[in-house]
């Protein structure tokens, strides 16, 4: 199977007419909403993700065995069964929440649902440079788990946390980062929804905005169970390491639009591809930003493909206009065909 196997790499390559075997005409069609994938980032992993996905279709399956081949390992057993410990491992989480949410986007464009442009948070940005056809599925998985052991390698154990602030607005978070300096790195590190910031850096200085963030006013301060300081300053050495993989990787201008972290601006020449990755390892994900970015060229829909709905809440609390659904599990494939009124094999083409 190659790299661009049901669709994937061709937004608009399901006949429109073409129902995929085994699934049941709908009706009419319509054309209600125009539809962007996005894709989760790291921390929405669990034991069992895609095991029901992966029982219903064959797509899925075959999604994950290529992922095995790619990488040469249980992609299939490290989901299905873990442990938790395993798969949290930054090295194995990151190619496996890639693996599930390239199976989940190529169940739904098999399903005539056919993304107008694309957006993911973090590592969820390969994902979204995979479906827009810039990267291979295979060399997406190559990078992504290379990139996951040089972030957690950038720092020994226990130097670095992270913390989720919320109830604030992101310019008091920031002006608390600059408080707490004093004590160490620390900076935002997601600009996730109004009213929850990220922040990443040395654990002193993490706790201690945490500390001001709550006589501040912030409704909670949570320290989050991370492995490394993510998306700070402190993984300036995976940034470097990772240079060298990103060139050597064949990187194609996208055949849709894909909304880059480190700005909320649309990724356009590889070159141009490859620095906004290596920025993002190091600098704040705007996923607030990507999302009006999104809204801005059209999008009136957004289906989270992959574990988890944390995005699908962000999209939520960012533009409440906008209908926010997930799939990660039959029913909730279902509840997205019904909710967009998906029928007869076509939904919504960005090509139209």
């Amino acid at each position: 199977m190659n790299d661009t196997a049901y669709g994937v790499g061709d937004p608009g390559s399901i006949s429109e007419t073409q129902a995929p075997k085994g699934v049941p005409k709908r009706g009419d069609g319509s054309r209600r909403y125009d539809v962007a994938f996005v894709f989760p980032g790291q921390g929405s992993q669990y034991v069992g993700m895609g095991r029901s996905l992966y029982d219903a279709f064959p797509v899925v399956k075959e999604t994950f065995e290529e992922a095995g081949d790619a990488l040469d390992m249980d992609v299939t057993r490290l989901c299905f069964e873990g442990p938790q410990e395993t798969l949290t491992l930054t090295e194995n989480a990151q190619p496996a929440i890639l693996t599930l949410s390239v199976a989940a986007a190529r169940l739904l464009m098999l399903h005539g649902i056919n993304p107008m442009a694309v957006g993911g948070l973090s590592v969820g940005e390969f994902t979204a440079l995979v479906v827009a056809g810039s990267m291979s599925f295979k060399d997406a998985l190559r990078v992504v788990k290379l990139r996951g052991r040089f972030m957690q390698e950038a720092q020994p154990p226990g130097r670095g946390a992270m913390a989720a602030i919320i109830g604030l607005s992101a310019d008091q978070v920031v002006g608390i980062c600059e408080r707490a300096k004093a004590k160490g790195v620390v900076s935002p590190a997601n600009f996730n929804c109004p009213g929850q910031v990220v922040v990443s850096g040395e654990v002193q200085a993490v706790k201690e905005v945490a500390d001001i963030a709550k006589s501040s006013g912030a409704k909670r301060a949570i320290m989050l169970s991370v492995s490394a300081p993510f998306h700070s300053t402190l993984m300036e050495p995976a940034k470097e390491r990772l240079r060298d993989v990103l060139e050597s990787v064949e990187i194609h201008p996208p055949t849709i639009p894909v909304t880059k972290n480190v700005d909320g601006g649309i990724h356009g020449e590889p070159d141009e591809i490859r620095k906004a990755l290596l920025d993002q390892v190091s600098s704040p994900v705007r996923w607030e930003d990507c999302v009006k970015t999104l809204r801005r060229l059209g999008a009136s829909a957004f289906i989270e493909a992959g574990p988890g709905d944390a995005l699908t809440g962000f999209n939520k609390r960012i533009d409440k206009s906008c209908l926010a659904l997930n799939v990660e599990d039959p029913e909730g494939l279902e509840r997205t065909l019904d909710a967009l009124d998906c029928r007869g094999g076509l939904c919504y083409d960005a090509k139209r």
